[in-house]
């Protein structure tokens, strides 16, 4: 699969992971819709319907309006967060998404604890690994041979568990590098996703490892219909209060 991609941002300090960390967004510019106020009214909606359903189970897929003015919506948080992040999260979420995209009926917005997009097409049920942002560290490991083998083992663990339904797309696990040193890695596909295509597009996330992720110490892959990260330090709950900061670099990826 071909892919060009750039550099957004050299350097970015990751620090905890806060439900006010947007990582990311997409505004579609081929999607206008400046002057329609009957699909702009519906995408305000919309996002009233996204912020009050996801409060309550941590995922929505739904739409609004009629005929050509109908719009489709999805949010979801991360497995992992509490209910009362996850509600600040997408509200958070929907007041942005319209800020940096108002003039785009397919937006989308990534935040460190919940993901957010709507569209004037139905995207509900189906893959989409058009658009990615990578976050890695900038720092590399010592022994990649090494590193690699136990991070390869540890995300095929939580690629079987993602798929499983009882697990609704969430895999997450760690495992001991050294006696100092615990290897963190979490996946999540948006819950919409029949498990072939929540499988697919977790190894499409994880294909890319190498073109942007090579050797890294933490790595971050953000697609629309799924999400990959791994790291050398605890970022899913219970998160340790005293988990130092990483130095990170950010790249976009179209298809």
């Amino acid at each position: 699969m071909a892919f060009s991609y750039y550099i957004l941002l050299l350097l970015f300090l990751c620090t905890c992971s806060c439900r006010a960390d947007r990582l990311g967004e997409f505004c579609n510019k081929d999607t206008n819709i400046s002057g329609n106020t009957h699909i702009s009214a519906n995408i305000d909606a919309l996002l009233a319907k996204l912020v009050s359903g996801t409060a309550s189970s941590g995922y929505i897929a739904t739409s609004y309006g009629k005929d050509q003015d109908k719009v489709y919506g999805l949010s979801q948080c991360r497995g992992d967060v509490s209910s009362k992040d996850c509600s600040n999260c997408i509200q958070d979420a929907s007041k942005q998404i319209r800020q940096l995209c108002p003039d785009q009926a397919d937006a989308r917005i990534w935040f460190d604890y919940c993901f957010l997009r709507y569209n004037d097409k139905n995207f509900i049920g189906n893959i989409d690994t058009s658009f990615a942002i990578f976050y890695f560290n900038v720092e590399n490991v010592t022994d990649p041979e090494e590193f690699n083998k136990q991070l390869g083992a540890l995300i095929d663990q939580i690629r079987a568990q993602a798929v499983e339904p009882k697990n609704q797309g969430l895999g997450k696990g760690e495992t001991k590098l050294s006696p100092l040193v615990t290897l963190y890695a979490l996946v999540q596909c948006t819950r919409d996703l029949p498990q072939i295509d929540c499988a697919q597009c977790l190894a499409i996330a994880v294909g890319n490892f190498p073109n942007f992720c090579d050797n890294r110490k933490g790595c971050r892959a953000l697609y629309s219909s799924c999400y990959v990260r791994y790291e050398l330090y605890p970022f899913f709950f219970p998160i340790d209060s005293n988990k130092r900061m990483a130095e990170t670099s950010m790249v976009v990826v179209h298809q």
